[in-house]
Parts: C-alpha cells; sequence; structure tokens
C-alpha cells in the first residue's frame, strides 16, 4: 500500500488577492498600488492601509528583494509541510517597497542571510494556481 502524498495548503484566491494569483499562475508578481498616495503595500487589499482610498491598481513587480528577517522551520505538524523541513520562511522587501512573507528555496537554509539578493520563482500548485517564493538571485537553475 503506497502513501498518498499530501496536499498542499492553498491560499484564498478570491476577492482583492484574485488578480495576483491570476498573475502568479502566469509567471508574473504584482504588487498593488495605490494611485491616490502612489505608495505600494502588501497584501492585497481593497483599501490602501496608507491613506484608505479605494484606487488601488497594480503594478508588475521586479521579481527582486532583500531578505529583511527570517526563520528556519525544522518541525511542522502539517503533513504537506512536514515533508519540507527544514525550510526557510522570510520577510523579504520587495525592491517596489512592501515586504511579503515568503519562502526562500533552491539553497541550503544554513546559506540564508539577512539583506540577501532574492528574485521571485513560481512553485506550481495545481491547476491555475502558482506560489510566488524567492531564491538567491543569479541562482537560475
Amino acid at each position: 500500500m503506497s502513501e498518498k502524498t499530501p496536499s498542499r495548503p492553498l491560499p484564498e484566491t478570491r476577492n482583492a488577492g484574485e488578480k495576483f494569483w491570476k498573475a502568479a499562475a502566469e509567471g508574473s508578481l504584482l504588487v498593488p498600488k495605490c494611485t491616490a498616495c502612489a505608495r505600494t503595500f502588501w497584501h492585497p487589499r481593497p483599501r490602501c492601509p496608507h491613506c484608505g482610498s479605494n484606487r488601488v491598481d497594480w503594478i508588475k513587480g521586479s521579481g527582486g528583494g532583500t531578505v529583511h528577517t527570517f526563520t528556519v522551520v525544522r518541525q511542522s505538524g502539517d503533513p504537506f509541510f512536514k515533508t519540507r523541513v527544514p525550510y526557510a520562511v522570510a520577510m523579504v522587501e520587495l525592491d517596489e517597497g512592501p515586504r511579503m512573507m515568503t519562502n526562500v528555496v533552491d539553497c541550503p537554509v544554513d546559506s540564508v542571510k539577512i539583506g540577501m539578493r532574492v528574485e521571485v520563482v513560481f512553485e506550481a500548485a495545481g491547476e491555475n494556481l502558482a506560489i510566488p517564493m524567492f531564491r538567491p538571485a543569479g541562482s537560475a537553475k
């Protein structure tokens, strides 16, 4: 009897984040930007957290950023993530300004450093869904 591979917990893809997740599935990183105060922010929401305006648009992100802080997860009770330990969870400051919680992949967890330059990669997570993660900049496979 073979063991079934546990499935990944999936994000909510409707409402304010719908455009973000659709673009991610196509390999593009979008960032919300307020057209009233011209500031970017994260996470997707219908109103700007800086000025309260509902004039929120999306810009194409560069895909680059810097590790602001991180932690290494060495144990998990979740069946999916248990198969991936150890892994790095990081707060990445995007080149566009906001910080995004994500994973740093494609490198040993002991190599992740604060200030490290990273670039976005997308991990397929089912039909029409991809999860943005970051790897060390210039480490394209």
